[in-house]
């Protein structure tokens, strides 16, 4: 077996694959530790662990960059060039300096490259950006319902308590910690008080917000995710669709009623 195959033999090696997303589970818990206040032997070790956990990304991004047989295929992934970036950045030793804040900053996006190694995180993330522009519709509908009951809000409910119902922009963020159900009742109890039937513009709000657009929300990323998880499937060569399996069984069929003639 040539260097080339051994290379490639790692690269997709399940258990490397397992081994770097440890890794990468403990640079998290690493950055998470480095936020308490320890003993400086402590800090000197976590340093140490912090180097050893990027000469490991170091291997390892090396062994993805050699068991390509085309390098610039490499490069053409987004991902590819998002973890060489944080890995080298993280070689820059900037933590004496005045760019720590960036370095740490850095570690804190290592956690991301659990993205680039699990495919199934990668489609999840696809999947979102996919379903962005179909998104954006039911946003800007949701922003129309959020203005015109602020409006409504603001002329109803300002004299009760201007604090929340002052103007339109304080208005809708008060429309949204109603959406998100934060106390919410409080809020509404506080205009029953004045008005006994504005729990209509509450109730009305949250059914058109927290419930039907939310749902239409989650009904369209649901649907872009299955739709790329069939484009994969598609792609894979070992996929066997419905309309092969048909195929093959009528042309067993003829072949079984071609031998029966004979």
């Amino acid at each position: 077996m040539s260097t080339l195959s051994t290379i490639q033999a790692i690269r997709h090696n399940k258990a490397f694959e397992l081994f770097i997303i440890t890794i990468i589970i403990a640079s998290a818990l690493l950055v998470g530790a480095k936020t308490y206040d320890m003993p400086d032997s402590v800090v000197q070790l976590l340093r140490f662990m912090d180097w050893f956990i990027t000469g490991i990304f170091v291997v390892e991004i090396s062994i993805r960059f050699i068991a390509e047989e085309k390098k610039l295929d490499f490069f053409r992934s987004p991902w590819n060039i998002f973890d060489t970036l944080i890995v080298f950045i993280s070689l820059i030793p900037i933590e004496n300096s005045d760019m720590a804040l960036v370095a740490r900053l850095i570690r804190v996006f290592r956690v991301m490259r659990m993205i680039s190694i699990v495919p199934e995180l990668r489609m999840l993330l696809n999947s979102l950006l996919v379903a962005l522009p179909r998104l954006g519709y039911v946003m800007a509908l949701m922003f129309i319902i959020f203005y015109i009951y602020a409006a409504v809000g603001s002329l109803l409910f300002e004299e009760i308590n201007p604090v929340l119902w002052g103007d339109i922009a304080i208005s809708m963020l008060t429309l949204f910690r109603v959406m998100t159900f934060e106390d919410w009742t409080d809020v509404m109890y506080e205009t029953m008080a004045v008005y006994p039937f504005s729990w209509i513009f509450f109730v009305s709000f949250i059914f058109l917000t927290a419930f039907a657009f939310l749902n239409m929300v989650i009904g369209i990323v649901v649907n872009v995710l299955e739709e790329e998880h069939q484009k994969e499937l598609e792609l894979d060569p070992n996929h066997v669709t419905l309309q092969d399996l048909k195929k093959e069984i009528s042309e067993l069929k003829l072949l079984i009623t071609e031998s029966r003639r004979d």
